[in-house]
């Protein structure tokens, strides 16, 4: 028997596993070609009658929240939809495995239902005749650890409408008209958009609203509750709903009250207009419950430590979010950019504008913080420096990925922890968003003498239309268009050099603005209250801009920057730090490494946990401690602190 030589062996294998493989790839691509799943598309049609729903969320000891529901309905088939899309999410996320105990009756008779068999968000039944209406029972079981984030605790609660419906498809979530009625735990108290119809003991019974209204409008409720005027005598109340861990959480001083009132007179002034009717700020005070930052039309979920007010001079850092969600009402609400409009919650959303939608919201969270008061001038650069040095040194990943590109983070990483975010990035269309409006409020500064700013297209963009809140939608053209009609320029050519191109300038164009970068080796105060304040929702110890590490306050490492000096002598994200030069770990004996090794040539030793095991990694850098700071830029405008300055 002759041998074959193995090369030739090899290369005929190959080439049999190739075919092999492309045939299956076309079987593939054939047989999803084929396989959809059964549910009716959405029509704008109004349904044939109004869903009861009561919701039990009084068990604050196993987290179970037990929905019913009275759905009107019509002999034949029917598909209900659990929510998929969820708004403010940008993404598929609606928590469909947290449903569970899914029964169907109709007049006291169980009815078989079948989950869709490509869509696990879809419910198909068929309703005999005779049958008006039937009841749909389920649990949805909130997560009971921390890391899955408490949605319920035995002193409060975050209760999302889009959790607690199935909903009939078909139909346009505006078409779709709900009596929702909620039972909370004995005594407690709440806040939401809703409109109360009547109380009777914990049940409190809500105004009909429809399905895409009910969904926009969740409830925070507790026992320890404060509602705090924010626009005494406005035309459209807004109110400040507080929960909190206990009693003490709940006090604000009058300079704090203050600051709180100066954000909605600031952002009225910004937009020169309203889009709702009342607004509520839900807002958490707890270690317990999960945090949280999302928007809605006329209220917004806001949650930080429960030390908000107690501990105010030690946590600027976290002010910014009531002035990025309620900014959202305006910007991501009102106007929405039009792939970002559904007809219903199991439609997915395109997010090609959040760059808009969540990177001028960004900006404007910064401003009206600094407007507000809630920051001062010194807090509100320090702010802006951590961003400008995170876009100057340690977002490597623009190298290979466009702003652009970051918009479908949402729906491929769900937020997830991820390896190496210097490089993957992660939803950069917030702070690299944020620093690509300085540079257009820089540049429309500058084109009209500092006669107009983005203030002027906030006005004209999102201010349109005073009381309001039907959606109005917009495009990348739109956006332009705006921007011409404040400064005429070539807007399309600038946003697209700056969202469709690698290495987008940030940090050189922020220059603008009248202020530069630089690194000193002494942190801001604002940035060292990242390191003092564990229970901060940002807390990290940050070496991103010297050996290229940032790490949690146990020593476990967060993130690597790509080709840094850490990540070329090999470590790894996920490794915890124990020693510094034969010292245990603590923030500060590294500091003091870093330090000391400026200007020698012996490395950094770190010893390493990972995996089980231990090693020691020698870090070969020698330029010492690096914090960012902004510096003016002498014989230029003061744009920035133009910027910053509340508006008379």
């Amino acid at each position: 028997m002759s041998r074959v030589p193995a090369v030739a062996t090899r290369r005929n294998f190959s080439r049999l596993a190739l075919t092999i493989a492309m045939a299956l790839a076309a079987a593939g691509a054939t047989a999803q070609q084929t396989r959809s799943d059964s549910v009716p598309p959405p029509q704008d049609t109004p349904y044939l009658g109004t869903v009861s729903l009561q919701v039990d969320a009084s068990d604050t000891v196993q987290g179970i929240f037990r929905a019913h529901e009275t759905i009107p309905v019509k002999a034949g088939a029917l598909t209900l939809l659990y929510p998929q899309w969820i708004p403010g999410d940008h993404s598929p996320t609606g928590p469909i495995s947290m449903l569970a105990g899914l029964q169907i009756t109709a007049n006291g008779k169980r009815i078989a239902w079948k989950r869709d068999e490509y869509n696990v968000y879809a419910f198909h039944l068929d309703v005999p005749d005779g049958v008006s209406s039937i009841d749909v029972s389920f649990q949805y079981l909130s997560g009971r650890t921390d890391n899955e984030g408490f949605e319920i605790t035995d002193r409060m609660m975050d209760l999302e409408w889009s959790k607690m419906v199935l909903y009939p498809a078909g139909y346009f979530s505006r078409d779709i008209t709900f009596a929702p009625s909620v039972t909370l735990a004995h005594g407690w108290q709440l806040g939401t958009a809703l409109e109360t119809a009547s109380q009777s003991g914990d049940v409190v019974t809500f105004k009909p609203v429809t399905l895409n209204n009910l969904v926009d409008s969740p409830i925070y409720a507790g026992r320890y509750f404060k509602r705090v005027d924010l626009n005494p005598g406005g035309d459209a109340p807004v109110h400040l709903d507080i929960v909190a861990d206990a009693p003490k959480y709940l006090e604000m001083t009058p300079e704090q009250l203050k600051v709180h009132r100066a954000l909605v007179t600031q952002a009225v002034k910004l937009f020169g207009s309203h889009h709702y009717d009342h607004y509520d700020f839900l807002f958490s005070l707890s270690d317990q419950l999960g945090g949280n930052g999302t928007e809605h039309h006329q209220s917004s979920e806001n949650g930080l430590g429960a030390d908000y007010f107690t501990a105010w001079s030690d946590a600027a850092p976290d002010r910014d979010l009531l002035a990025h969600e309620y900014t959202h009402s305006w910007n991501g609400k009102f106007r929405r950019p039009a792939d970002l409009w559904t007809p219903n919650f199991n439609v997915p959303m395109g997010d090609s504008l959040l760059w808009v939608y969540e990177g001028q919201t960004q900006y404007w969270g910064f401003v009206l913080t600094a407007r507000s008061g809630m920051w001062n001038a010194e807090q509100f650069r320090d702010a802006v420096a951590m961003d400008v040095a995170n876009y100057e040194r340690n977002r490597v990943g623009f190298q290979w990925r466009t702003l652009e590109d970051t918009t479908n983070d949402a729906t491929a990483a769900r937020r997830s922890s991820l390896p190496y975010r210097s490089w993957q990035m992660s939803e950069d269309y917030y702070s690299g968003g944020q620093m690509m409006w300085f540079a257009v409020d820089a540049k429309i500064r500058s084109l009209t003498h500092d006669h107009k700013s983005l203030d002027d297209f906030a006005h004209a963009f999102f201010g349109v239309d005073n009381g309001s809140y039907v959606t109005k939608t917009y495009t990348f053209d739109d956006v332009v268009s705006a921007l011409n009609g404040v400064a005429p320029y070539d807007w399309a050519t600038f946003l697209h050099a700056h969202v469709d191109e690698l290495n987008p300038p940030f940090a050189s164009d922020f220059e603008a603005t009248g202020w530069k970068l630089v690194y000193t080796d002494k942190e801001s105060e604002y940035e060292k209250q990242y390191n003092d304040r564990p229970q901060s929702s940002r807390h990290l110890y940050n070496f991103a801009w010297s050996i290229g590490l940032t790490m949690t306050d146990k020593g476990e490492v967060n993130d690597v920057r790509w080709n840094g000096p850490a990540f070329k002598a090999g470590v790894s994200t996920g490794a915890t730090v124990v020693a510094v030069n034969g010292q245990d770990y603590s923030s500060d004996v590294l500091k003091s490494a870093i330090a000391a090794a400026k200007g020698s040539s012996a490395p950094i030793q770190l010893l390493l946990k990972y995996q089980g095991g231990f090693r020691t990694v020698p870090v070969d850098y020698h330029d010492g401690l690096q914090y960012p700071h902004l510096v003016r830029i002498e014989g230029t405008p003061d744009y920035l602190s133009e910027i910053g300055a509340a508006r008379k």
